[in-house]
């Protein structure tokens, strides 16, 4: 009967800790909204606007990343 508990106590844990990767996509959707507005209103930016774009989302999916190993962590790991 414990291990039932455990192991759904793991699946909400890993479940909770993707919660983060929601948050990366929304900040990925609103560096690239911002990056292309940026180039509609003055295209002569584009260059400098792309490079922090393509910087901004890299960080946003690490984020996303750390939180798909902790989840992998609480789902595999072995008591």
């Amino acid at each position: 009967m414990e291990g039932n508990i455990v192991d759904a106590a793991r699946f909400v844990g890993a479940g909770l800790a993707m919660i983060g990767a929601a948050g990366a996509g929304v900040g990925i959707g609103l560096s690239v909204q911002g990056a292309l507005t940026g180039m509609a209103r003055n295209p002569d930016t584009y260059g400098n606007l792309l490079t922090n774009m393509i910087l901004g989302i890299a960080f946003s999916e690490a984020i996303a990343i750390y939180c798909m190993v902790i989840a992998f962590l609480m789902l595999f790991k072995v008591v």
